[in-house]
């Protein structure tokens, strides 16, 4: 039977800049983090129902890249928050890279806000926010 959500993991090209991202800005904690006997870095980050895994690889990795429509794979990452708006403001001003501003959401049946940034790897994000 199933219990939860546990993770998923992605891959990024420095450890330290997905950290401060996924942690200072996004607000995921940091749960756990050690080199592999590879000489990769793995780290594990809370976000509150599931933990997102990162790995850097010794040697780097090459930027993220969109999953075309007619192509099957993760499209993007969604994190729940209580303000979209306040969130993506606060986004907006450390620099973050954005996709889409805040807008009411095509499913308001699950959700009633949303926006689109890109982490520093150029992965999709999106902020979303449930009706209250």
């Amino acid at each position: 039977m199933l219990k939860s959500f546990e993770h998923v993991g992605m891959t990024v090209s420095n450890m330290d800049r997905a950290i401060r991202f996924y942690c200072e800005l996004l607000g995921l904690t940091l749960h756990l983090r050690k080199k592999t006997d590879d000489g990769a870095e793995l780290a594990f980050l809370d976000a509150g129902g599931g933990m997102l895994e990162i790995v850097a690889p010794a040697n780097g990795a090459k930027p993220a890249m969109d999953v075309p429509d007619d192509t099957a794979g993760l499209r993007h990452l969604t994190f729940l928050y209580e303000d979209v708006d306040h969130t993506f403001a606060r986004l907006e001003m450390a620099g973050v890279d954005i996709k889409e501003r805040p807008r009411f959401a095509y499913n308001p049946e699950v959700l009633q806000k949303v926006a689109f940034v890109r982490d520093p790897d150029g992965i999709l994000i999106e902020l979303a926010q449930r009706k209250t």
